[in-house]
């Protein structure tokens, strides 16, 4: 019997002991494929196109109303009681309320100045004004030069503090929440936060705080990033292309609609009543910025993003610095869904289309389906369908449907849109990494916690700028120095090898043409495995 069962389940050639290896496996995957591989492959068929409908019906909602915004909604000036702060003459400066603004630093030795000066030259009544910056700084000589910045716009007659703490816990967010506890801010009725890269205009809070002024129900004013150093390489490109879709459309619309949008982390203005109501900042993910927005909305406070106000930053110019922070934004909103969803849906202060809104299309869809649909798609299952032709892929779900997203999410950087096809591959990419965060973050393990401050250049890039101007044409390519450990990364590395083989596959064997992305998305995996993508200077 035993002898019996064998023959029928192992084919002859496996008994006749040969050594082809080659064949060995092809045997088994046959073996395999036709109850196992097929049916589990199909699933993840249906799965994918079921995620590419829900991104692709949330990006077709979110285009249809951003027309209608910017065709019938009225100016944030005229939606809102606005009226401009003016001194009065008998009351002078008191009739402008008192601003707190805070500046969380960490070792900031490229930047500090930039924000410090920038806050100071703030066009606000300097008796009604509090800058507060916050070092956390573990380097003793920045910690010096920062320390000496302060006291030098102190000499001016600028009332700035400078705070330092014991330790550096809870981040960003412990440092917020201790400066808010110092006694010199409890007469300030606003706080406005701005990262160390960030740069605003002298008259920012005279546009931003009226609305908090005369709407009491308003929580935050939210400005949009302007981003100093775009131009710099094709890193910064790739990323102003997915900023700018996130500030013309997701908070233009989530404003709007008054549905939700989350704090951006900096270039806003809080009121810091509803920061205290909504319980204060909390360090228990990576985005206490997120988190607290989320908290303040869920008892009935309403944001509002201006999007002809902006505010000066920076953008990670190297691919390190970048991958870290995209693990923290993508790993922070999972773990933070996580931990609210069921807050969320048992708060009776918003209405139930609140809910759905904040729960489905802002945290699940695009926090989470939007990176695996991207990744598990078009860098896993459309490439193994390839080799496994019995699983059909609709071509509207392999391509028209994608194109269709892709053109919608294009319309915030229109000046790129030469750049759309590589921006396509480099985002294929990306999706690797936010995926992998994004299920740390699901799972709460490993470096769901992790918090590396992004690094910052300031004006060297604007110097060496400068200074190539001044030599001859500047080659494609930089000559950056190649650091083995730092810059292989062997995930990357791996899927474009996979991605190689399945377009080598499709070559020789398969009808559909895919063997063309699938080698231009080989190309461009091996680029980021090697860590070049930052080296690479786009053409205007």
């Amino acid at each position: 019997m035993a002898e019996t069962t064998t023959r029928v389940l192992i084919p002859e050639s496996f008994q006749g002991g040969t050594y082809d290896i080659a064949g060995q496996i092809g045997l088994i995957w046959e073996l395999i494929k036709a109850p196992l591989i097929v049916p589990l492959l199909r699933v993840c068929v249906y799965i994918s196109l079921a995620m590419s409908l829900m991104l692709f019906f949330e990006r077709l909602y979110m285009g249809i109303v951003i027309i209608l915004v910017k065709l019938f909604w009225k100016k944030p000036e005229k939606r809102y009681k606005y009226e401009p702060i003016q001194e009065d003459l008998e009351l002078g400066s008191s009739n402008f309320p008192v601003v707190l603004i805070q500046i969380p630093m960490f070792n900031e030795r490229e930047v500090y100045k930039i924000s410090i000066g920038a806050a100071c030259g703030l066009s606000w009544p300097s008796d009604r004004l509090v800058i507060q910056v916050l070092d956390d700084s573990t380097d003793p000589t920045i910690k010096q030069m920062v320390e000496l910045e302060c006291q030098r716009w102190a000499s001016k007659g600028i009332n700035i503090r400078y705070q330092i703490r014991e330790t550096r816990g809870g981040y960003k967010a412990g440092a917020l929440k201790e400066g808010l506890k110092r006694s010199y801010v409890k007469h300030c009725e606003y706080v406005a936060i701005f990262d160390a890269d960030f740069r605003p205009e002298p008259d920012y809070l005279r546009r931003a705080i009226p609305f908090l002024v005369h709407n009491p129900d308003i929580a935050l004013v939210q400005a949009r990033w302007r981003f100093v150093n775009s131009d710099e390489c094709l890193l910064t490109r790739m990323q102003e292309m997915s900023l700018d879709y996130h500030f013309t459309v997701e908070q233009e619309v989530g404003s709007a609609t008054h549905a939700f949008f989350g704090f951006n982390g900096t270039a806003g203005v809080w009121r810091i009543a509803a920061i205290n109501e909504a319980g204060g900042w909390k360090d228990r993910t990576t985005v206490e910025d997120m988190d607290l927005a989320v908290r303040a909305s869920l008892r009935g406070w309403k944001f509002l993003y201006l999007g002809d106000l902006q505010v000066k930053s920076e953008l990670p110019s190297t691919f390190n610095a970048f991958r870290f922070q995209q693990h923290r934004w993508s790993c922070g909103p999972a773990n933070l869904f996580r931990k609210m969803v069921m807050e969320i849906v048992k708060t009776k202060k918003v209405t139930l289309w609140k809910k759905f809104y904040v729960i489905y299309s802002f945290f699940f869809v695009r926090k989470i389906i939007a990176h695996m649909v991207t990744f598990f798609f078009y860098c896993v299952v459309l490439p193994l369908t390839i080799l496994v032709p019995e699983v059909y892929v609709p071509i509207w779900g392999a391509v028209y449907i994608p194109s269709i997203i892709t053109i919608l999410n294009s319309v915030g950087t229109p000046r790129s849109i030469h750049l759309l096809f590589y921006w396509i591959l480099f985002e294929n990419v990306m999706s690797l990494h936010r995926t992998k965060a994004t299920l740390i973050g699901l799972l709460e393990t490993g470096r769901a916690n992790e918090w590396v401050v992004t690094e910052k250049l300031g004006d060297i890039v604007k110097n060496k700028a400068a200074e190539a101007a001044k030599k001859p044409a500047p080659k494609f390519f930089k000559r950056p120095k190649f650091k083995f450990g730092n810059r292989l990364h062997l995930l990357e590395l791996g899927f474009g090898a996979f991605l190689f083989v399945c377009g080598c596959y499709d070559y020789v064997h398969g009808k559909n043409n895919y063997f063309v992305y699938l080698f231009l998305q080989t190309i461009t995996f091996l680029i980021c495995g090697f860590g070049y993508v930052g080296t690479i200077i786009p053409s205007s």
